[in-house]
């Protein structure tokens, strides 16, 4: 049955050839014979015409055997493009070069020179016409009359592959392109693919060309676009009432297909940034056939390093964290990705000395990526011992571990919330970057800390929540009308901790830039419409007020810590002053105390000793009923302080 089925499949083929070639054959004819009355101005002489009959059977042979080779003869020409009209000329370029030698060997006698240019010339642009005339008619005739008028912004080359690719592909039909907007003058007027760029991407040309063309449907194909641009252009359209799809950055649509790639827009639109560039070589360099370990691994930070980590060849990746599932998963994840053996995945308490010691001791990490972290502000406001537990001395207890392994380098993952601590998760931040440059003093190993800011998208973050407050109906609540943060995506955050850890030096403390900080109403208001709701009359938006220990805005640095220089254009050295050694060896002493004595109070006290410009809210144990003190405990207040010596609190 099958082989049955085959043989029919081969004849069919070979007929096709056959009809094709025997086309072929009919075309070359035509424009030798065509080539022949232009160069006698429509007269050829007999002698000519006679002596030409060879030069025309070798012609013939000679393109049969590169047409062949070239598979020319097995395309769908309704699929004709660039790569077929190459393959084209030069088969057709090689068969006239050796017709003209071997017709010269046999005595080629009345035959002129410029006949071979001549009819080189009028077979490509026949044979090639034709191809590309099947090809318009195919796609023409799939167009149909409800396909969405669509407008593209961007005349660049994701605009032209996006037009190219509907043209071609089967879902094009659904789109109809009414043309281009572009804010090169250059391009204006022009035509990509017989498609108009009608005019800037301003908003008095995109209002006419929507009323004019009746466009439903915007592309914007600017995958280089800030977040200012992008957030303007979708805005206006949605005042002209037309839907917004985007054509995401490369290393979105790395499947090569532009179309595929087109999707609804989305929040990392409206706040894109310009692309993390990486020091490739830097980054390999501190990264290849290295044993690396990613603590909070599970995590959205976490999980991410390690797939960033994998890009650059370690020779092992070590998955830690203490929830189960999330390693269980990632484990399950990246086993897909690289070859499992290079992953070892282990169950840890970062605050547990005998089973770091052991990881230390037994897998040799020379490198280690520390996400691992309590990180909601209001959750550890109110589980300030755990919070500095697990922050502060599991950050030590690791830090300790790589110096004696002696492992090559520790970066900490640090949080905008360390400058100004006004909350207890901000503070036991701080507090973790202290304690990596205490025991970077003494240390062979390279020790950094990375501040950020918020992240788009990881686990607790405003954006999951507003999107199920959103999905709910509402209310979005919001704490403050003024509040602001800083955003980035989780990748980006990624490649520049990898790049800062990269970096060299030790003991520093590295800052991200952010860009500009966001309003958190803007951004509730922004994903509220693209859920296609309109804010405050679909879904209501509600100030419950700031939350404890959270501020309005965040910062970077200190006044006293600006100014460092810029080792990447990504990434800004702090001046941050490691602290006194036996001053906050005493306080770190006092508030491990005060966490056994699980006393919240004593662990802000000592948090604030350690920390001077710490703000931090301290709440009255026995009477729940009264307002919470505020703790302004300045250290240069003291006059230990004057000496560096940080004394415990009593």
């Amino acid at each position: 049955m099958c082989a049955s089925r085959m043989s029919v499949l081969l004849r069919v083929r070979w007929v096709r050839r056959l009809g094709v070639s025997v086309g072929h054959l009919l075309l070359w004819g035509g424009a030798f014979f065509l080539a022949l009355l232009l160069r006698f101005e429509g007269s050829i002489p007999k002698s000519v015409l006679s002596a030409s009959a060879l030069t025309l059977q070798l012609l013939i042979i000679f393109r049969l055997v590169a047409f062949l080779h070239a598979g020319l003869f097995d395309g769908l020409y309704r699929y004709s493009g660039l790569p077929e009209l190459k393959k084209l000329i030069l088969a057709s370029s090689a068969a006239t070069v050796v017709t003209f030698f071997v017709s010269g060997m046999l005595g080629r006698q009345g035959v002129p020179r410029s006949l071979f240019a001549g009819e080189w010339l009028v077979s490509i642009v026949r044979i090639g016409g034709l191809r590309m005339l099947i090809r318009t008619t195919y796609e023409r005739s799939r167009i149909n009359a409800s396909a969405t008028p669509t407008l593209v912004i961007g005349a660049g080359d994701a605009g032209e592959s996006l037009v190219r690719e509907l043209q071609r592909m089967r879902d094009g039909a659904a789109w109809k392109v009414v043309g281009f907007l572009d804010d090169d003058p250059a391009k204006h007027g022009r035509r990509v693919h017989e498609i108009p760029v009608l005019g800037a991407a301003d908003e008095e040309t995109l209002r006419s060309v929507v009323a004019r063309h009746g466009v439903e449907q915007v592309v914007l194909a600017m995958p280089t676009a800030d977040g200012q641009r992008t957030r303007g252009l979708v805005r206006l359209c949605r005042r002209l009432g037309v839907r917004a799809k985007t054509v995401p950055s490369l290393t979105e649509r790395m499947t090569g297909e532009t179309l595929e790639a087109v999707r609804e827009i989305a929040i990392e639109d409206l706040l894109r940034r310009d692309p993390v560039q990486l020091d490739l070589a830097q980054v390999g360099a501190f990264l290849r056939d290295k044993v690396v370990l990613v603590t909070g691994a599970g995590g959205s930070i976490g999980s991410e390093l390690c797939r960033q980590v994998l890009r650059f060849q370690p020779s092992r990746l070590l998955l830690v964290d203490h929830d189960e599932n999330a390693i269980f998963f990632l484990h399950r994840e990246l086993s897909a990705l690289c070859d499992p053996e290079l992953l070892r995945p282990l169950i840890v308490d970062i605050t547990d000395e005998r089973r770091v010691a052991w990881v230390f001791d037994y897998h040799q990490p020379q490198i280690v990526l520390h996400a691992a972290a309590h990180k909601h502000v209001a959750m550890m406001e109110s589980n300030a011992c755990e919070a500095a537990r697990n922050n502060v001395f599991g950050t030590q207890c690791l830090a300790e571990a790589a110096h004696s392994a002696g492992t090559e380098a520790f970066v900490l993952i640090s949080t905008d919330k360390a400058v100004n601590p006004t909350s207890v998760m901000g503070a036991t931040k701080r507090v973790c970057e202290m304690a990596v440059q205490q025991i970077a003093r003494n240390s062979r190993t390279r020790f950094a800390a990375v501040r950020f800011g918020n992240v788009l998208g990881s686990n607790g973050s405003v954006v999951p929540l507003f999107q199920e407050q959103i999905a709910r109906g509402g209310p979005v609540t919001v704490t403050h009308p003024d509040v602001t943060r800083y955003f980035m995506t989780i990748p980006e955050a990624a490649q520049l901790v990898l790049q800062a850890g990269a970096l060299g030096g030790t003991g520093e403390v590295f800052l991200l830039d952010m860009g500009e900080p966001v309003k958190i109403v803007d951004l509730a208001r922004d994903l509220i419409e693209l859920s296609g709701l309109k804010p405050e009359l679909d879904v209501e938006i509600v100030f419950s007020g700031l939350k404890p220990g959270e501020k309005l805005f965040e910062e970077m640095l200190l006044d006293a810590e600006s100014g460092g220089e810029r080792p990447h254009p990504q990434i800004v050295l702090g001046r941050v002053q490691a602290p006194q050694a036996e001053g906050f060896r005493r306080s770190m002493e006092a508030l491990a105390r005060a966490i056994l004595m699980n006393d919240e109070v004593e662990v802000r006290h000592c948090l604030a000793h350690l920390i001077p410009e710490a703000t931090l809210a301290v709440p009255r144990e026995t009477d729940p009923s009264l307002p919470s003190l505020r703790l302004e405990r300045k250290l240069h207040s003291h006059p230990a302080a004057n000496e560096g010596n940080v004394q415990a609190p009593v």
